[in-house]
């Protein structure tokens, strides 16, 4: 099973009124385990950002004018979505971009790829009727390690978003299974024994280990160096 996390930023609210997307990242699960084959991009969108926007992503227009058009990049992007699920948070908004960018440029919508796209904001809020869904809220409820965001970042989120979605998809939350029936005299909350279990430790292998430094690297550069690890490191 191919997953790909994907998020972007950009310009501003409204592609049909000529924002562009600043900011690509995507992050690889293969069968719920982290690839280390991600993708990220910084594009020129050949116009200026909101006031607004660049106060969320921090990106300025003199950076980004010196980085590569959508254009220039698609055809990676594509090969790299292609077949994929793309799990996006508030997918309307950035599959709407990606559409748009691709209609520039001559180019089928990303559904043509033969995805399956899912909106992980819908399953939130299913999860959590009535309560807030941000990617943030999502981060604080399941105990997701966000604290160098402090600017949105494409890479950057859609890691977040990859280690929120496997919290709320995780399924059995118990190494035991009991599936006999609780006599009327004991009580449904008394603690198995696990005395006699002797619980492997297997420790990750040097593939595992280099996949899981590319994506922190990746990580770092996405923050602007603002990640807590590099800086406890140095």
């Amino acid at each position: 099973m191919r997953q790909v996390f994907l998020d972007t930023e950009t310009t501003g609210l409204s592609p049909e009124s000529g924002d562009r997307i600043v900011e690509i990242g995507c992050v690889e699960l293969l069968n719920r385990r982290l690839s280390g084959r991600n993708l990220h991009y910084y594009l020129n969108p050949e116009r200026r950002s909101s006031e607004d926007a660049a106060r969320i992503h921090g990106l300025s227009d003199e950076f980004l004018a010196e980085k590569p058009l959508f254009a220039t990049v698609v055809d990676e992007l594509l090969d790299y979505l292609a077949g994929a699920e793309i799990i996006i948070h508030n997918a309307s908004f950035d599959i709407g971009f990606l559409n748009e960018e691709l209609r520039r440029i001559g180019r089928p919508k990303v559904q043509a790829l033969g995805v399956r796209i899912t909106d992980s904001l819908l399953m939130a809020r299913e999860m959590f009727p009535g309560k807030s869904n941000s990617l943030d809220s999502l981060c604080k409820r399941l105990e997701v390690d966000n604290t160098g965001r402090s600017l949105h970042g494409a890479l950057l989120d859609a890691g977040l978003l990859a280690e929120v979605y496997i919290r709320m998809t995780r399924g059995q939350e118990s190494l035991v299974i009991d599936d006999t029936t609780i006599d009327a005299g004991e009580s449904a909350t008394d603690a198995p024994d696990l005395s006699a279990f002797a619980l492997p430790v297997l420790s990750a292998d040097a593939e595992e280990l280099a996949a899981h430094e590319a994506l922190l690297s990746a990580l770092d550069e996405a923050s602007h160096g603002k990640t807590v690890w590099r800086r406890a490191m140095a």
